[in-house]
């Protein structure tokens, strides 16, 4: 998720945020890896297909990204939760 988060950054997830709604294009969710599910992964909210229940997910560094494109699109039930902010290091401290 280059440039937008770094190895090592601590995050708050909702695991809440889509009890009530769909993921909306644009959010960083945290999700069970399809290939390997004892890995969650974080990704970007690209595409969303309410009629079939799935989220197309990308990584923000297109070039070395493992997501959607490798993958597929991603369940909902997969999905974690939503990334609210990144609270260490404390020089990167930010809300989503």
């Amino acid at each position: 998720m280059r440039p937008t988060l770094e190895p090592g950054d601590r995050l708050t997830v909702d695991p809440r945020a889509f009890r009530d709604r769909m993921p909306r294009v644009g959010e960083i969710v945290v999700l069970v890896d399809p290939e390997a599910p004892e890995r969650w992964l974080v990704k970007r909210v690209h595409a969303v297909d309410a009629a079939a229940g799935t989220v197309e997910v990308r990584g923000d560094a297109a070039d070395v990204a493992r997501d959607s494109r490798a993958f597929g699109p991603v369940p909902f039930d997969r999905l974690v939760g939503r990334v609210d902010a990144c609270y260490l290091p404390v020089a990167r401290r930010r809300r989503f």
